[in-house]
């Protein structure tokens, strides 16, 4: 087989900070960002990747989400428990001290894990758990 990571989602809840923090501190480039319905999707990703990218859309828009099950999103938004990614830095310290600089919320600053990496962790202004393994 011949498969590629193309796209991968993760909610937003407001447009301008997500595009403040993945744009502008952490440096991804927009590929696309498209309204509808007053609503919208926001593509980004590594400058040096233009085949993979993440979709930061509106949770909310999702079809057969029940209203029960928004606030269920919401909630586990607002508690970071709900979207997550892990991107990779070949200089994990510049890149913890950008973010911090930046404004971003620090989870975890860089550590040695147990089991095997050394990493930090933020959360983006959706509340989504971005984590950074540093490449040896």
């Amino acid at each position: 087989m011949d498969l590629a990571i193309h796209s991968s989602f993760l909610p937003q809840n407001d447009p301008d900070a997500a595009l403040a923090f993945w744009r502008d501190t952490l440096g991804f480039e927009v590929r696309n960002d498209v309204g509808y319905g007053g609503k919208r999707w926001i593509t980004v990703g590594p400058r040096d990747q233009p085949g993979t990218s993440i979709v930061l859309y509106p949770p909310e828009a999702s079809p057969g989400v029940t209203d029960d099950e928004r606030r269920t999103i919401a909630e586990m938004m607002a508690k970071g428990t709900y979207g997550m990614v892990i991107l990779a830095s070949t200089d994990l310290d510049a890149t913890f001290h950008r973010l911090q600089s930046g404004g971003a919320e620090v989870v975890q600053e860089p550590t040695e894990q147990p089991y095997g990496v050394r990493d930090c962790a933020f959360r983006d202004p959706a509340g989504n758990h971005v984590r950074i393994n540093e490449v040896r």
